[in-house]
């Protein structure tokens, strides 16, 4: 390797160039402190660095304030039923309830519009009563928010009935026109398609420009009424051979927490107030009621059943407790 080295510097003209050989490193004298080296002349960026920001100021010290527990700070809600005689503290709520000593053999809840309702047998003792409400504690809670949810949607369904009001029919608006010459064919009221592009059908009712706010509702409810016992019956005579059953009677009912019911013989009622659906969510409580003239229960072949004529029930079924309807 040597010597090929050699020939290659001697063919280009050059000499190697060797490192110095290292000094050999002083001996200290004996008895000789340490040694000192001249500082380096380099800048030392400790030296060029800028100036340091002054500190900041320190800020004034704050009144203590004693820490709030997090279930102290939240604002429990609170139920109270307008015949309340028991209250009673659960997670996040205070309850007051309407309390019934009952012939019974045990404790029952019932959750309504007004709130809850709890009937005991007359021996059991108190401390039995508060126990069993925290044990049901979290199913109570739900009832008593999602009854408020309903009042509150409700309450926002309220109709103000004048010339020009809305209400809901089969799922779409309809908007009230009061017409004093009565010009059309129908009792009481008739419906006029909207034109085409527009969103909201209109209902002529023959009334006076200064009719009373009843006069107007009495009149609206009449016509829903018999456009409820016609349309009600019309998917009665659907379903029902599908079902295979056979119902005798058809009622309209005004009840305030149901929808229908069936009876043993063939009777069928259904609330009015339905025509304010949609027709798939009538389709669905008819399907329910004439289901009952097979299974009288809710049992599993009862939902089997309904799915057989209506397979979407669940989320149909959810629709009636989400949708607000007008109040009468």
């Amino acid at each position: 390797m040597l010597p090929l080295l050699r020939y290659t510097l001697d063919l280009f003209g050059l000499e190697p160039k060797l490192a110095p050989p290292d000094k050999p490193r002083r001996q200290a004298r004996p008895g000789a402190g340490p040694s000192r080296r001249k500082p380096s002349a380099l800048p030392s960026p400790l030296l060029d660095a800028p100036p340091a920001a002054p500190a900041p100021e320190p800020l004034p010290a704050l009144p203590f304030v004693p820490g709030v527990p997090l279930a102290g700070a939240i604002v429990p809600a609170r139920f109270a039923h307008p015949k309340a005689n028991r209250e009673l503290r659960l997670p996040n709520a205070v309850v007051a309830y309407a309390f019934v000593r009952a012939k019974r053999k045990s404790i029952g809840f019932v959750v309504g519009p007004d709130g809850l309702v709890v009937r005991a047998p007359r021996w059991t003792p108190l401390y039995e009563v508060d126990a069993a409400l925290h044990e049901k504690s979290a199913w109570i809670l739900r009832k008593l928010h999602e009854s408020q949810q309903r009042h509150t949607r409700a309450h926002s369904a309220r109709v103000d009935w004048c010339d020009g009001a809305c209400i809901p029919y089969l799922g779409q608006e309809l908007r009230v026109l009061l017409d004093p010459a009565h010009a059309f064919g129908g009792k009481g009221a008739q419906l006029k398609n909207a034109p085409d592009g527009a969103t909201a059908h209109t209902l002529l009712v023959g009334l006076p420009k200064a009719a009373t706010p009843e006069q107007i509702r009495d009149a609206v409810q009449a016509w829903l009424m018999r456009q409820a016992q016609a349309f009600f019956q019309a998917r009665m005579e659907h379903f029902a051979p599908l079902l295979g059953v056979r119902w005798t009677q058809l009622r309209l009912s005004s009840a305030g927490t149901r929808w229908g019911s069936a009876s043993a013989d063939g009777t069928i009622r259904l609330n009015w107030r339905l025509i304010h659906f949609r027709q798939s969510v009538i389709d669905y409580v008819v399907a329910h009621e004439l289901s009952h003239l097979r299974v009288m229960n809710h049992s599993p072949s009862f939902w089997n059943t309904v799915a057989s004529v209506v397979p979407d029930y669940q989320s149909l079924r959810a629709q009636l407790k989400d949708d607000a309807v007008p109040q009468w």
